[in-house]
């Protein structure tokens, strides 16, 4: 159960983004502000209220969570591919994938035969 006032209003995205990291990590606001070297009140000012957090601070953060500053700022989740067509491997899988699943069996048997000689 949260503790304190619900907020009023829906936090600002930078703080929604920097909320759900923490929550991902399964860190408190305490073990994140200790991390980052802040108090736990602007931690907790960040997730709910601050609008234009400085660059500082979101590349700190974003390298902290093992992010791009990007990804920090925003949900790339949806669309984490690289931009262009898809490269060779990434079209044979998806044909692979189309394939009966007696024939995907044999091409993967070939795929591990192949694959030990190859380290």
């Amino acid at each position: 159960m949260t503790r304190g006032r619900r907020p009023s209003k829906p936090a600002p995205y930078f703080g929604q983004r920097l909320a759900a990291f923490r929550t991902a990590k399964g860190m408190t606001q305490y073990q994140l502000a200790d991390a980052l070297g802040m108090k736990r009140d602007l931690v907790a000012y960040y997730e709910r209220a601050a609008k234009n957090p400085s660059l500082e601070l979101v590349k700190k953060v974003a390298d902290f969570f093992g992010v791009t500053v990007g990804e920090m700022l925003n949900d790339t989740a949806k669309s984490r591919s690289k931009p262009g067509p898809p490269s060779k491997l990434e079209e044979l899988t998806a044909r692979l994938a189309r394939l009966p699943a007696n024939e995907q069996k044999v091409v993967m048997k070939m795929l591990e035969g192949a694959l030990p000689k190859a380290s």
